[in-house]
């Protein structure tokens, strides 16, 4: 088999994440010197602006023209490299075909999705070809889910070296974020809405936190109301992206047999404080985010907030914007004989946009350069069953993530360490 032309291909490269993904690889592939990369996408005057714009380290960058409904396109394109990175979302609507090219081509491929079911069905129907042609899918490589996902395996890391035991019951809090979600995820959230609307069966699915995983296990606790946290000292509201990061963490367990233990109970929300003012804080992040869902589930309200509203895919803050946003969360967990462990994980941009691009493009590096095929089998996997260790290292060194562990708070290690 002949070597591909380049390691890595950035597929919808001027989307607004596309175009920050774009600006920080320009500078990797600068530090690295050995990076072979292109810019992709359908129009080539856009895709001549993005290289304008990345200044010297656009100069000589291969621009390749693909469609996301163009199959012979698509195929061409992945025959050229060794890792796809897709930003082009909805990917329900955008991604199918490009996910199907890769499975049977054999081509790496990673992705920003954070649309539950598209991703159920993408494992249902391209699985095996996956398999048998030695192509690694990773979904969910942004801020949906890659903190959650990786900070839980940490979580279990520092548990075995700790008390030789996992933590069977996990809590993760975000405790300060700011930032907005990116209009790409409204796009997919309302898509996703739409179609649980129309069919019962999908609604079913969307709650279901096992949707992803190969085998089903405990009962799953949700955090859907204001409540109180006793072991935070905390009140709660409901965490959005619960919805998706969750069946990810699950499918990770499943992909690891005994690594969490065998009654894994876990679940994400938003720490609001004590007292009365936590608690008031609780019920109206509650409120809002049931009433955002209830004017999605409405066809009038849902083409409001899509038109007039909602953030646009390929609209976000600026880059001023985007610097001063920053998540610090908090993963806590117990083991069965009843020993606590603490990590916390932070990061130092916006989530929706500046972390997730640096996160993206590092997993699609860790894809390319640390995990040989040899080692690893083609297949859909979780950021954690395929990239865990090594992409936390990366993550650390180059995208402003940190894991520590918190446990013992007079001698908190860090995994720089």
């Amino acid at each position: 088999m002949s070597t591909p032309d380049y390691d890595v291909i950035v597929f919808g490269a001027t989307s607004f994440v596309g175009d920050i993904l774009c600006q920080y690889l320009s500078c990797a592939a600068a530090a690295a010197g050995q990076l072979r990369w292109a810019l992709a996408g359908r129009s080539t005057t856009k895709l001549q602006q993005l290289r304008t714009r990345l200044g010297t380290a656009g100069t000589d960058l291969p621009i390749l023209i693909a469609d996301a409904d163009d199959e012979a396109s698509l195929r061409a394109l992945c025959a050229r490299t060794r890792v796809i990175i897709s930003t082009v979302g909805p990917y329900a609507l955008y991604g199918s075909t490009l996910v199907k090219v890769c499975a049977e081509l054999g081509t790496d491929y990673c992705d920003l999705s954070g649309e539950t079911l598209w991703i159920a069905r993408m494992i249902a129907a391209h699985e095996e070809q996956a398999r048998a042609s030695g192509a690694r899918i990773v979904h969910c490589c942004g801020f949906d889910s890659l903190p959650s996902d990786l900070g839980v395996q940490f979580l279990q890391d520092c548990s075995y070296q700790r008390h030789q035991q996992p933590c069977q019951r996990v809590r993760l809090r975000i405790r300060a974020m700011r930032g907005s979600l990116s209009g790409g995820t409204f796009a997919s959230i309302l898509h996703n809405v739409q179609e649980g609307v129309a069919d019962r069966e999908v609604r079913r699915r969307m709650a279901d936190p096992y949707a992803l995983s190969p085998k089903r296990g405990a009962r799953q606790p949700k955090v859907s109301w204001a409540q109180y946290d006793a072991e935070q000292g905390s009140w709660l509201a409901p965490f959005l992206m619960a919805a998706i990061n969750t069946p990810v963490v699950l499918r990770s367990h499943a992909l690891s047999p005994g690594r969490y233990g065998e009654n894994f109970l876990y679940d994400e929300a938003i720490l609001t404080g004590p007292g009365l003012r936590g608690r008031a804080k609780a019920l109206a992040m509650s409120l809002s985010m049931a009433g955002f869902l209830a004017a999605t589930a409405l066809p009038p309200s849902r083409y409001l907030l899509a038109h007039y509203i909602l953030p646009q895919p390929g609209e976000g803050p600026s880059p001023q914007e985007q610097e001063r946003g920053f998540y610090n969360i908090e993963i806590s967990g117990r083991c069965a004989s009843g020993q606590r462990v603490r990590v916390r994980v932070t990061g130092d941009r916006d989530p929706g946009y500046g972390s997730t691009a640096k996160m993206l493009a590092q997993a699609a590096l860790c894809l390319a350069f640390d995990r040989s095929k040899d080692d690893f089998a083609g297949g859909f996997w979780t950021p954690a069953t395929l990239l865990g260790a090594a992409l936390r290292q990366r993550l650390i060194a180059h995208a402003g993530l940190s894991f520590t562990d918190i446990s013992d708070d007079r001698s908190a290690t860090s995994s720089r360490s």
